[in-house]
């Protein structure tokens, strides 16, 4: 298998190699020292496709949303300058003839998915035919060793995938498509693909990184504690240490959400056909668990959790042993619900008044139900955040943002980008506020963060340490402003 030792030899250069794990098939594994911040892997797409809701506002080269303009011809691909033009121009080229004899019925049925699916069908072809240079870390060779586990599809989801392959074929009817290879592709996509945020973790689209796709999850009994980061500049991923990593070690990063409960976890892997053995998900029921989805106690004094009896018809906290009535906690959890829907409705129409209003009265009843460390009182508080800096209410926004960092420094680990990009907003709403010491504070611990998950030398973190910069020398002017005062 020569194109595997040619693929090796590249991944040798920076110091990684992959290798068979027991138990988890491949994995990458370091062949020297990482340290916290360090660059283990930087990839671009295979493949990649904007998500619906970016489809015509994202440059479909380098996901920029800076001056994007549609193709004049297609009207479906979008770019955001003639240099991202140009270097798209050999598959575009073909994949806007096959676009623009669609008819509008069938551009309808032109999901985000399929579009990655023909986008990954034509790089293969046009390197097959030489149009596209070919490299050690991109090409098709590597895309067929990814693991499709196609026999552990269900009937449903083949069905599925079996009309996805058909539609394909509707937009390429030139090319002589094996349908059956599309379909385990699609399995492929299913299981390997990764959504591609910008850098304030915000989604943008899908994009296929073969050598990405053959990192695990799973890391010697701490999975939901990775010790890397998957972060991304443009369509560009990047992989970062988050911990000292010796030689010899297996990366790993995460797969889901970590901060959720054993059964969220374990059900969200279930896309990647494994069960989750790490010292998280062997506890039967953690003290972790207790504060996500545990109610408060019925005595606010007490700052216990309290849970369901085994008749559920009781609940009583664990720490003083005050009941509830589990009927009484249904009908909160019910208003809760109501108001939640009135909510999204409001958001989806731009009412962010009423939006704020709702969410602020759902914050009410959660607080009197659950525990101050719940996940469900976290996004209450992250869409009041959300919603008072769309409103420009920046106390307001900087009260609910130092709620969830609160809640963030509980429930990820110490080095995570959401703690570090919650640090950053916070320093920018107190500057905003003219709290320009506590401003400074803010920015410098994002720093601390973002500079290892993010690394050194994005524009994102430019913009930070122009920020810091900015920051310290109006506390140094301010400092020696009230020192000749003083005098």
């Amino acid at each position: 298998m020569g194109w595997m030792e040619d693929f090796q030899r590249a991944l040798s250069s920076r110091g990684v190699t992959v290798t068979s794990i027991p138990g988890k098939g491949r994995g990458l594994v370091t062949t020297r020292d990482f340290s916290p911040g360090d660059l283990i892997i930087c990839q671009e797409p295979y493949t990649a496709a904007p998500n619906k809701a970016s489809a015509g506002s994202v440059c479909d080269a380098c996901f920029s949303s800076n001056h994007v303009k549609k193709c004049s011809a297609c009207r479906v691909a979008c770019y955001c300058g003639p240099i991202c033009q140009r270097s798209e121009w050999k598959l575009h080229q073909v994949e806007c003839k096959a676009l623009m004899a669609l008819s509008d019925e069938r551009k309808k049925m032109l999901t985000s998915t399929i579009r990655l699916m023909v986008r990954l069908i034509l790089q293969a072809k046009l390197q097959q035919d030489q149009v596209i240079p070919v490299s050690e870390t991109n090409n098709y060779n590597l895309i067929k060793a990814l693991e499709s586990h196609i026999s552990a599809v269900g009937k449903d989801q083949l069905v599925i995938y079996a009309q996805m392959a058909n539609l394909v074929s509707l937009v390429l009817p030139f090319l002589d498509l094996d349908l059956k290879e599309i379909a385990h592709n699609f399995s492929k996509l299913s299981c390997n693909a990764h959504t591609i945020c910008d850098v304030e973790l915000r989604p943008l689209g899908t994009g296929l990184f073969p050598i990405v796709s053959m990192i695990n999850h799973s890391l010697n009994g701490c999975s939901c504690v990775p010790n890397s980061v998957l972060i991304f500049e443009g369509q560009v991923a990047h992989v970062r240490a988050t911990e000292s990593i010796p030689k010899d070690t297996e990366v790993s990063i995460s797969y889901i959400e970590t901060a959720a409960t054993k059964e969220k976890r374990q059900n969200d892997l279930k896309q990647y056909f494994f069960t989750c053995h790490c010292s998280r998900c062997l506890k039967s029921y953690s003290e972790e668990d207790l504060f996500l989805e545990g109610y408060r106690c019925y005595d606010h004094k007490c700052t216990g959790v309290s849970l369901y009896l085994s008749d559920k018809r009781t609940i009583i906290c664990q720490q003083c042993g005050t009941s509830r009535d589990a009927l009484e906690v249904e009908r909160i959890k019910s208003e809760a619900r109501k108001l939640s829907e009135k909510a999204s409705t409001a958001v989806s129409t731009g009412n962010c008044t009423e939006a704020y209003s709702i969410y602020k009265a759902i914050e009410q009843v959660e607080c009197d139900l659950y525990h101050a460390f719940s996940l469900n009182l976290l996004k209450t508080r992250e869409n009041l955040l959300k919603m008072s800096m769309e409103l420009k209410e920046w106390e307001s926004a900087l009260t609910y943002c130092k709620l969830t960092i609160e809640a963030y420094q509980r429930v990820y680990p110490a080095i995570h980008p959401m703690i570090g990009l919650q640090f950053y907003t916070c320093g920018k709403i107190e500057w905003l506020l003219e709290f320009t010491d506590d401003s400074l504070v803010s920015y410098t611990k994002a720093a601390d963060i973002l500079r290892i998950t993010h690394g050194t030398s994005s524009h994102f973190m430019k913009e930070l340490v122009a920020n810091i910069e900015e920051a310290r020398a109006e506390v140094s002017y301010k400092h020696s402003s009230r020192e000749r005062d003083g005098d």
